[in-house]
């Protein structure tokens, strides 16, 4: 089986990592894992505790795993366990222990991490709006650097955004 390249679109709520995704994996003819979280916070009929988070990040690991033998050469996470990390730091002031090895272990080779420059769109999810999310993309950016894997900001609309992020991993893997 060949090395699969890994590359994580990150970054706050509303910020486009879907529709990335979405659209890398369908340039460059690949995989790319739906953000779980999201889908599983959908579905409750409560509010998420601490334990659903443990879910969620658990369940993320797991699908990694799957979708890694699905991709063609390039596999597109819509977000990641650093995303996971920040929030369980901001909502409850601790994460589990094995959080930091799961990050540290998870292979990464690239992170396109999505600025605040789309609006914020309320949809019954989403909890960060406002000057949040400028707080939370510093988060996640200094949880990458502390990884030390590359990763590089995205910025731009729709097609724009999308043609930024191609010419990124252009760029990313001819220097490799």
């Amino acid at each position: 089986m060949k090395p699969v390249f890994k590359i994580v679109i990150t970054g706050p709520e509303s910020t486009g990592k879907t529709m990335l995704a979405e659209g890398l994996a369908s340039y460059f003819n690949t995989s790319w894992i739906p953000e779980y979280a999201r889908e599983y916070v959908l579905s409750l009929r409560r509010q998420y505790t601490y334990e659903d988070v443990v879910h969620i990040a658990r369940e993320q690991i797991r699908r990694e795993k799957e979708y890694a033998g699905l991709a063609d050469q390039i596999l597109f996470y819509d977000t990641h366990l650093e995303v996971t990390k920040v929030w369980f730091m901001v909502v409850y002031n601790s994460y589990p222990d094995w959080l930091d090895d799961a990050i540290k272990n998870s292979g990464t080779d690239l992170f396109l991490v999505c600025n605040t420059d789309i609006p914020w769109v309320p949809d019954g999810v989403r909890e960060n709006g406002g000057e949040m999310r400028k707080h939370l993309l510093e988060k996640y950016i200094s949880e990458i650097e502390a990884m030390r894997v590359p990763w590089r900001l995205v910025s731009g609309k729709n097609e724009q955004r999308l043609q930024t992020a191609v010419q990124i991993i252009s760029d990313y893997k001819n220097k490799k």
